[in-house]
Order: structure tokens, then C-alpha cells, then sequence
């Protein structure tokens, strides 16, 4: 396949790399299937020849923005996480970490079982709650909770021991990538920031002597540095999972030898996190004593050094911004963009780099003042989205509703497995609307539980949904008459859907608007 290029740029070694025309590789990657039927099929076979079980439910996971895709699989004994991924060298460094880690005490999945020859393996379930979706849920009022800065703390002390204790005996061989995070690495970096962000956004400057700087921060990074623990590469909160409570670390595939700051800044100044300045240094404090109580280091340099790789961290994320956000056309990333700007700014402004990289100071402040990136949080809001769940509460008397949007499909609940409030007399002129029905629903039916279900069912198609750009889901909920459990339901998910998602919701009472009802 040919694509035309729009780029091009020399490493070190005089070796040329070739950036792809944006629309050519997006249209490529549209052509992606997230999960094929033969690659679902062999991950089922995998599933059964090792448990010896039949699955029950099959759960398509929202693709991240590797080429990674992942299925949840249920039966009544256990939820297992089926991955499949063409890179085969990723899969040989992501189960041979896992493996040296789990020996090691540090907390990772579990690998099950796994298919070489198919790209295919299982994983333990961890669940569905990221440490960046914690964070979200807890910082209701305070700025930035206590149960959330623990969780913080324990993943800093815990990626002290990963990258130092887990380096000891470590097999470099199994790196999907380079085997150290070297002064190559940090260029290419540094070379993405240019060509996936400043170009995208028609910066003008001086290629040459931004280079030039490029190497002298480099060179400032490299100086006095040991680079000789196991680098995570991708250390954020999207990659730490927590599941009761507990930490899990994920997503380190990518991983070689490398200094340590690197993770720390990666974690700590991950822009959508937007941790607070003053939180930020006392967790810096917090993993500088983890390391500390490991190995010998000067505590006032580590920390001085540790603003530098802060900044190579941000560049480097920026350029993912830009060829996900700009090349893909994804918004989720491109609303991250004024929190990495905010976090550069705070940099300059405490002069907490190196004083002389003039090209490279005068494309931060060119960034500083272009509003439009300062707006991306305006234009595309959190989880904005053009979703619209149509939800329905019908007879069955009549029919289940069709879908109006033309795509067919969606859920249909049947609710006439709960006790019906409509068989007693006090309730026939009423409806789920009214006060006397919702108490009996609740105290005399299980209808908690059974939408305790339902949301979990809907929530993971919603955010699939948003994932992958959908408009439409219908959702409908069916009784006798229309009138009771499911006018009742379909009020409840709607409320539920529209605290948690930024989504448009639409509700139907179909018996009640044919019979005009008055609630």
C-alpha cells in the first residue's frame, strides 16, 4: 500500500524518516476491524480449552489508541479479559514483563493463558476504573481528595520498586522497541513535537536552531544521569488501574532501561489530570524517598533534573495530541492540549529549564499566546459527545418499538418479571411517575437490582459509543401495560445516563403520550 508522505527529517545516524500524509494513514487506520470473527473465535477456543467452560457473555472493550483490542468474556465462575494484538513483538514484551513483575511482587495482571502463533492471550479482569477515572469521581468538591492523593502515593512507591527492584534480572531482549531510552530516543521525541504539533498548528520558527536546542537539552538530560533502571515509558493514570482499592499497573510493553524521572513525570504532570502545583511537589517528595530507600541518590539534584524531563515528557505528549487529535480526528485528545500549554507555561515561568535554548523558549511563548489552543476545553468539552439515547417505555400489547434513527438494533428490557404494581387497585389510575408506585416498585419488587444490570449493560455500549463516534442507541423498556415498571425504568437509566455522561438523552413514555396521561 502507498502512502504519500508529507515529511521527512534525518536521526543522528543520517537515517531518513518519513512522516505519512495524515489523511493516507487515517484512512488506513479507519480500516482497522476491532475484533474479527476469527480472531473472537480463537480467543473463545483459548478461553474454553483452558478452563474447560463455555462463556456466556461476550463484551467488545473500547479500543485504545494502540491497535491492541480487547473482549470481556463471562460465565458464572469467572470474567476473563480476552487481547489480541498484530505486533508480535509488543505481545513478547508486554507477557514477558508481566511474568518477571508478578515474580517480582508488583501488582499486573495475570497472564492465563496465551497463543503466539494467533497474537492472542488472556488476561486477569481488573475491572473498568482507571486511576483517572477515580480521580474524576472523588474530586466532587475538593480540589484534589485525600483517598486520592493515597492512591497516588502508593503507585509512586510502588513504581520506585517496579523500576529499580523490577530491573534486577530483567531480559532487555524482550523490548518491543529500543532497549534503552537514549539521546536517539529523546531526539525522535523531540522530532514528533515538531512535526506532529508544530507544523499541524503553522508555528513559525527556525527548524535549525530549535534542533540545536533539542540536542542541548538533551545533552542536559544525559549529563550525570544513570539510565539504568526499567523505564514504564508511558507511566499516566490511564495505565493504573484500581480495583478495590488496590493498584494494578498496566500497558508497559513499551518499557526499557531508562532514567527515572521520566515515569514521574509522565504520572505527576499528565495534563488531564490538572494535579495541583503544590500536590505535585509533595508527591515528588514522596517517590524521591521510595528511591531513596532503594538505592543511593543526591535527593536536591534528582529533583532539579526531574523538571527537565518533565518538559521532554510534555513535548512528547503534545505530539500525540497532535496526530490523534489533529491526524485522527479524535477530540478527547485535542482537549488535553491547554492543560499540557499550562503545565509548559509554569515551567518558563519558575525558570526551571535550562537557560540556553532561545529557539525552543520562543516556540513556548508562541504557544502561550494562541487562543485557540487555550480554548480546546471550550470547543471539545470532557467526554463531549454526539451520542443521543432515545429511551422507551412501551406495552407489549402493542409492539416493541422500532428504532426511528434507522440503525436498528439497541436494548430491549423486559420488565414484566417484577412485581407488577398494576394488579392492585389503588395503583391502575397511577404510573411510574407517581410517588405511591416508586415505593412500591422499590420496596416490594427487586427493581434495584434489576437495573443495577441494565446500567451496566448500557454504560459499557455508551461508552463504546462515544469511543467510536455513534449517534444513535435506543434503549426500551417493556411491561404489561406501559404504565408502571417501565415508565418507572426508563425515568431511572435516563437520569442515571445524564449525570454520568455528557450525552443528549431522549425519553418516550409511548402508553402515556398515546392515552395523554397526567402524571
Amino acid at each position: 500500500m502507498f502512502c504519500e508522505v508529507s515529511y521527512f527529517y534525518k536521526n543522528q545516524d543520517n537515517s531518513i524518516v518519513f512522516i505519512l500524509n495524515p489523511l493516507s494513514l487515517y484512512k488506513r487506520l479507519l480500516k482497522y476491524n476491532p475484533v474479527s470473527e476469527i480472531i473472537l473465535n480463537n480467543l473463545i477456543q483459548l478461553f474454553e480449552a483452558t478452563f474447560q467452560e463455555k462463556i456466556t457473555s461476550i463484551e467488545h472493550l473500547s479500543p485504545a489508541a494502540s491497535e491492541r483490542r480487547y473482549v470481556r468474556f463471562r460465565n458464572d465462575h469467572r470474567t476473563i479479559i480476552g487481547a489480541h494484538n498484530i505486533k508480535k513483538k509488543e505481545n513478547i514484551a508486554f507477557i514477558a514483563f508481566t511474568k518477571h513483575f508478578a515474580n517480582k511482587g508488583v501488582s499486573v495482571p495475570a497472564i492465563l493463558a496465551e497463543n503466539m502463533d494467533q497474537d492472542i492471550y488472556l488476561l486477569e479482569d481488573l475491572g473498568d476504573t482507571t486511576l483517572l477515572q477515580f480521580l474524576n469521581k472523588e474530586r466532587t468538591g475538593e480540589e484534589f481528595p485525600k483517598v486520592v492523593f493515597d492512591v497516588y502515593k502508593k503507585s509512586l512507591q510502588d513504581l520506585a520498586y517496579l523500576q529499580i527492584k523490577g530491573d534486577e534480572g530483567l531480559n532487555y531482549d524482550w523490548c518491543s522497541e529500543s532497549q534503552q531510552f537514549d539521546e536517539r530516543a529523546m531526539l525522535y521525541d523531540l522530532n514528533a513535537f515538531q512535526f506532529h504539533f508544530l507544523k499541524m498548528i503553522g508555528l513559525n520558527y527556525d527548524a535549525e536552531k530549535l534542533e540545536r536546542d533539542f540536542k542541548k537539552l538533551i545533552k542536559f538530560l544525559t549529563k550525570e544521569q544513570d539510565y539504568n533502571y526499567f523505564m514504564f515509558r508511558d507511566f499516566q493514570s490511564r495505565n493504573i488501574m484500581v480495583k478495590d482499592g488496590k493498584s494494578y499497573y498496566i500497558d508497559y510493553q513499551s518499557g526499557r532501561k531508562g532514567a527515572l524521572q521520566y515515569d514521574l513525570a509522565s504520572l505527576l504532570y499528565q495534563a488531564k489530570a490538572n494535579i495541583p502545583q503544590d500536590v505535585r511537589e509533595e508527591l515528588t517528595d514522596v517517590y524521591i524517598d521510595a528511591v531513596g530507600d532503594l538505592i543511593d541518590i543526591n535527593k536536591k539534584k534528582f529533583k532539579k533534573t526531574c523538571y527537565g524531563f518533565v518538559l521532554l515528557r510534555t513535548l512528547q505528549v503534545l505530539s500525540t495530541y497532535g496526530f490523534r487529535g489533529f491526524f485522527q480526528r479524535k477530540a478527547h485528545f485535542l482537549v488535553s492540549i491547554p492543560y499540557a500549554i499550562n503545565n509548559l507555561e509554569w515551567l518558563l515561568q519558575n525558570k526551571l529549564l535550562p537557560k540556553k535554548m532561545p529557539e525552543l523558549k520562543s516556540v513556548l511563548n508562541q504557544l502561550f499566546k494562541m487562543d485557540n489552543l487555550r480554548t480546546m476545553n471550550d470547543k471539545y468539552p470532557v467526554e463531549q459527545s454526539d451520542l443521543v439515547v432515545t429511551i422507551n417505555s412501551f406495552s407489549y400489547k402493542r409492539s416493541i418499538p422500532t428504532d426511528a434513527s434507522g440503525n436498528g438494533g439497541g436494548f430491549v428490557f423486559d420488565c414484566r418479571g417484577l412485581h407488577n404494581p398494576g394488579r392492585y387497585q389503588p395503583y391502575k389510575k397511577q404510573t411510574g411517575r407517581d410517588k405511591p408506585v416508586q415505593d412500591f416498585l422499590e420496596t416490594n419488587s427487586e427493581i434495584g437490582a434489576f437495573l443495577e444490570n441494565v446500567y451496566s449493560l448500557v454504560d459499557r455500549s455508551v461508552k463504546t459509543y462515544i469511543d467510536r463516534n455513534f449517534t444513535s442507541l435506543t434503549v426500551s423498556f417493556g411491561c404489561t401495560g406501559g404504565q408502571h415498571r417501565s415508565v418507572y425504568s426508563c425515568d431511572k437509566l435516563a437520569a442515571h445516563l445524564t449525570k454520568k455522561f455528557n450525552i443528549t438523552v431522549k425519553v418516550n413514555h409511548i402508553e402515556q403520550e398515546l392515552k395523554n396521561w397526567i402524571n
